[in-house]
């Protein structure tokens, strides 16, 4: 289930459950996870992109595994706030993911996460090679984060 907004996705959530956080790239996925009481966003892991079927048969193993209660996709906004192809791109993954996943599933302006992600590395005094590695899990992890302090504000 795709939902319009935070709210609804909140809504659509059971109380305690860890919730996933991805950052689509064209050719890898980060992956973050938070703990089960929604407070923080951990990096997990890269998936190297192939093939949708491929591509969601790992992302589904880690849901299982961690008992993932729903999905936040990073929603990779232009900067002047309008949608572009990235964007398409990452809705009709959610479009896909919704048919073979009941979880809800949600959008975050992921505006400016990997520059973050970049600059958290940076002062972690990460090699070039470590950074590249972790990169799109890190930001992943920023994306997560900031729908989670929402979440958090919507439980008030």
């Amino acid at each position: 289930m795709i939902c319009a907004t935070m709210e609804d996705f909140a809504a659509a959530l059971p109380r305690i459950g860890a919730v996933a956080g991805l950052d689509l790239g064209t050719k890898t996925i980060g992956v973050a996870v938070s703990d089960l009481r929604r407070q923080v966003a951990s990096p997990l892991r890269t998936i190297r992109r192939e093939k949708f079927t491929l591509d969601v048969a790992e992302l589904l193993k880690i849901v299982a595994e961690r008992e993932i209660a729903g999905l936040v996709l990073g929603l990779p906004m232009n900067m002047d706030g309008s949608e572009g192809p990235r964007c398409q791109s990452t809705r009709a993954f959610a479009r896909n993911l919704e048919k073979l996943t009941p979880l809800p599933i949600a959008f975050w302006d992921e505006r400016l996460s990997t520059v973050a992600a970049e600059r958290a590395m940076l002062e972690a005094d990460l090699s070039r090679k470590k950074r590249a590695e972790r990169i799109d899990n890190v930001a992943a992890g920023f994306i997560l984060q900031g729908a989670l302090d929402r979440l958090s504000y919507l439980a008030g």
